[in-house]
């Protein structure tokens, strides 16, 4: 055998597969909020050792999708009011920014792909049976402003927040019992994106963030942490 043609497979790759996985399950429900996981029972699940998953778990903790309490252990996070109302405010202090800084770089090719993306999502909505699919195509959409504003920091930031925002756009399909947004949810969105006036699209972003944090805010209800 000619080991030139191997190619390794390192920690940082099985880490990141075991964050991948970890992260399905939580977002497809499969681990609840607040639930107790530990490491053995995670890594005879995965078949896998306790070091990547260390440091997929401490991955996974620093992006607040699980929670790790000192000498209590590891648990799936819990979501709280005061946590979608820092994560609605912050979303839409950066998605107003993201267009302003995309505004100008807007080109034929790049709101034709805009489009593609939300005829994307409504196929799957209208297909309705894949959640976690409209979730990611969902994100992907909102994902566009991030891609084009051709600004670092801020698409670090908004990277940071998709794991967050996975989980709750789940815990909100799941409280409506139907796979994905509205239809028609982003119709505006994207109407605006294709026009002239960036303070329109300024405005229906603040509204449109307003208007999901009231509906997630009334859906969960008692789901919510205290």
């Amino acid at each position: 055998m000619d080991n030139r043609v191997l190619q390794p497979v390192d920690d940082t790759t099985i880490r990141h597969r075991i964050a991948q996985q970890l992260t399905k399950h939580i977002v497809a429900g499969n681990f609840q909020p607040g639930q107790r996981l530990t490491e053995l029972e995670l890594a005879s699940s995965l078949k896998v050792s306790r070091g990547p998953l260390r440091e997929a778990i401490r991955e996974l903790a620093e992006t607040g999708l699980l929670v790790s309490v000192p000498y209590k252990g590891l648990y799936v996070r819990s979501v709280t009011r005061r946590d979608l109302e820092e994560l609605y405010s912050l979303r839409t202090t950066l998605e107003r920014f993201a267009f302003e800084r995309c505004w100008s770089r807007r080109s034929a090719d790049s709101l034709a792909n805009l489009a593609q993306r939300n005829a994307d999502l409504v196929r799957v909505i209208d297909a309705g049976n894949d959640g976690l699919q409209a979730i990611a195509l969902e994100l992907q959409l909102h994902a566009w402003c991030y891609e084009l504003s051709d600004h670092r920091l801020l698409q670090r930031s908004w990277e940071s927040m998709r794991p967050n925002l996975n989980l709750y756009f789940s815990l909100h399909q799941r409280a409506h019992g139907r796979c994905g947004p509205l239809r028609e949810s982003h119709d505006r969105y994207v109407e605006l994106a294709h026009g002239d006036s960036l303070d329109d699209m300024l405005e229906h972003l603040t509204e449109h963030m307003r208007q999901g944090l009231a509906t997630t805010l009334t859906t969960l209800g008692s789901n919510l942490s205290s």
